[in-house]
C-alpha cells in the first residue's frame, strides 16, 4: 500500500508495483515521465534489495522526485507585430553529484512529463560520464520551424530574460537538444551576457569564437559509435561491414552514419517525419553531405534527387534487413511490432542514439531474443561528456584540439561500457540495461546518502 513515498514490502516486485503505483498518483498525465522510471526502477530494485542501504535511504523514491520544476511565460513579438506567448520550462531534477546539466529542447510537444522524463533520464546519464555533472532539463512549446531568423532571436531573448535568474555556470548549465543548435545557443548567451554582466560558461554548445568545444556538434553520434564498436569489440566482433538502419536526419543521425562510414559499415537509411530515405549500395559519404546540406537548409529528405536512393514517405526504417538499428529520432520510435520485424530480418544489436527511442515492451523483446540493447543513457552520453568538457575548458580558460577532444570522448565511452559491464554481467551475459542503470545509480545514490536527508 502506498502513503505518498513510503512503500513496504519484502521483495522486489510488490515493492515495484507501489512504487509505481505512487508514483502515477503523484504524477498523473505524464506518461512519459511514467516509462523513463519503470523503465529503470524495474531494473534497480532487485540491485537496491540486495544493497539494503538504498532501500533504508529510501534513495530511488528521493529520485523521482525533481529538486524543483519552474515554468514561465514567455512573450515575444513576431514580424508581423504581433504578440506571441509561450510557455518555458527548467526542471532541476538533481545536482548531487554537480551543476544541473541537460539540455534545451523547443518542439511544440514540449510538456512537463516529457522535460521530467528527460531530466531523469539525465541523472544517469551524466553520472556514467564519471564528470561532475547533474540532471536537468528545459525548453520550451516553441517552434522554430517556419520562424524568421529574428523572430527565433527575440524568443531566445526573452526566453533567457526569465531563465538567466536560474542558471549559471555553478548552479546550472543547459546545452541544446531538439530545437536548439547554434544557432539559438548564440542568441541564448548573448542576452545573458547582457543580463548579467559576464562572461561566464553557463551554457554549452556555443560557438567556437566564444567558448565552444571542438567536436561538440559531431559528440553524440560519434559516440554512439564508439559505444557501440566497444560491445561488438567485447563479442569479438566490429561494425565493420555491417548493415547499419540509422532513424533522424538531425547532428546525431549525420555523424553517426559519418562514424559509421568510417569504420566501414554500410548505412542502408536516415529518415524524418515523413518518411525513410533507402541507400540499397549503402550511403557514400558524397550523399551524407548532400543529406547534411540539406538539413542546414532545413529542408525535407524528400527534396533529395539520386538516383541511387529511394524515398518512402509514411515509413521508418525499421522493416529493412540490417545487422545493428540506430535510433536517432525521437523517443518511441521503435514499438513492439518493429521490434519483432528487426529480430526475424537478422538485428542482432539495437543502439539508441536518441532519448528513449524504445518503449519498453519493445526492449523486453529485444532482451528475450537476445539481441543486444545499447540504452541511450548510456550509448548517447557523448554529447553531454563533451558539454562538461566544454564547461571544463570555460573554467580553465583555454581550448583542447579537435584530437585531444575526440580521445578523451573515446576514453570516455570505453569507460562507461566498462562499467555496464561490471554492472551488468548476468550468467555470462552482458544486460547493458540493467548495467547503465546501476552504475549510473550508485554514484548519485552513495553521495545521496552521504549528504543525508536535511
Amino acid at each position: 500500500m502506498a502513503h505518498d513515498f513510503f512503500c513496504i514490502a519484502d521483495n522486489p516486485h510488490d515493492y515495484h508495483s507501489c512504487f509505481m503505483d505512487g508514483l502515477k498518483k503523484r504524477n498523473p498525465g505524464q506518461p512519459e515521465f511514467h516509462q523513463a522510471v519503470e523503465e529503470v526502477s524495474r531494473t534497480l530494485l532487485p540491485f537496491i534489495f540486495d544493497n539494503k542501504k538504498y532501500l533504508e535511504h529510501k534513495v530511488l523514491e528521493r529520485m523521482v522526485e525533481p529538486d524543483r520544476v519552474i515554468s514561465f511565460r514567455v512573450c515575444w513579438e513576431d514580424d508581423n507585430g504581433d504578440i506571441r506567448v509561450n510557455r518555458g520550462f527548467r526542471v532541476q531534477f538533481n545536482n548531487t553529484i554537480g551543476p544541473y546539466k541537460g539540455g534545451l529542447r523547443f518542439h511544440p510537444s514540449v510538456n512537463e512529463s516529457i522535460l521530467k522524463f528527460l531530466g531523469f533520464e539525465q541523472i544517469f546519464k551524466n553520472s556514467l560520464t564519471s564528470l561532475p555533472i547533474g540532471g536537468g532539463k528545459g525548453g520550451s512549446n516553441f517552434n522554430p520551424r517556419g520562424k524568421s531568423d529574428r523572430e527565433v532571436m527575440r524568443f531566445c531573448q526573452a526566453f533567457m530574460t526569465e531563465l538567466y535568474r536560474h542558471v549559471g555556470p555553478d548552479t546550472d548549465v543547459p546545452a541544446g537538444d531538439i530545437g536548439v543548435g547554434a544557432r539559438e545557443i548564440s542568441y541564448m548567451f548573448g542576452q545573458y551576457k547582457r543580463i548579467v554582466n559576464q562572461f561566464n560558461g553557463v551554457l554549452t554548445g556555443k560557438g567556437l569564437e566564444f567558448g565552444g568545444s571542438k567536436i561538440r556538434t559531431e559528440a553524440t553520434g560519434y559516440g554512439l559509435i564508439y559505444f557501440a564498436e566497444n560491445v561488438m569489440n567485447h563479442k569479438g566482433d566490429s561494425v565493420e561491414g555491417k548493415r547499419c538502419l540509422v532513424s533522424g536526419a538531425g547532428n546525431v543521425a549525420q555523424y553517426a552514419a559519418e562514424k559509421l562510414i568510417q569504420k566501414g559499415a554500410k548505412v542502408l537509411t536516415m529518415s524524418d517525419s515523413n518518411g525513410t530515405i533507402y541507400f540499397k549500395d549503402g550511403m557514400t559519404v558524397d550523399q551524407l553531405a548532400a543529406v547534411q546540406q540539406l538539413k542546414a537548409q532545413r529542408k525535407r529528405l524528400s527534396e533529395l534527387d539520386d538516383e541511387s536512393m529511394s524515398y518512402h514517405a509514411g515509413t521508418k526504417p525499421w522493416d529493412i534487413e540490417a545487422d545493428l538499428a540506430f535510433p536517432c529520432a525521437t523517443q518511441n520510435e521503435i514499438d513492439l511490432e518493429n521490434a519483432e520485424v528487426l529480430f526475424k530480418n537478422g538485428c542482432i544489436g539495437v543502439f539508441e542514439g536518441a532519448n528513449m527511442p524504445c518503449k519498453n515492451d519493445a526492449i523486453d523483446y529485444l532482451h528475450d531474443n537476445g539481441v543486444i540493447f545499447g540504452p541511450a543513457k548510456a550509448a548517447n552520453a557523448g554529447g553531454v561528456a563533451i558539454s562538461a568538457l566544454e564547461m571544463s575548458q570555460n573554467s580553465l580558460r583555454m581550448s583542447w584540439t579537435r584530437e585531444d577532444v575526440d580521445e578523451k570522448l573515446r576514453s570516455i565511452m570505453r569507460d562507461i561500457h566498462a562499467t555496464c559491464v561490471t554492472y551488468g554481467e548476468q550468467n555470462g551475459h552482458i544486460n547493458y540495461l540493467a548495467g547503465a542503470n546501476i552504475g549510473g545509480f550508485v554514484k548519485v545514490a552513495d553521495a545521496m546518502i552521504a549528504y543525508g536527508t536535511a
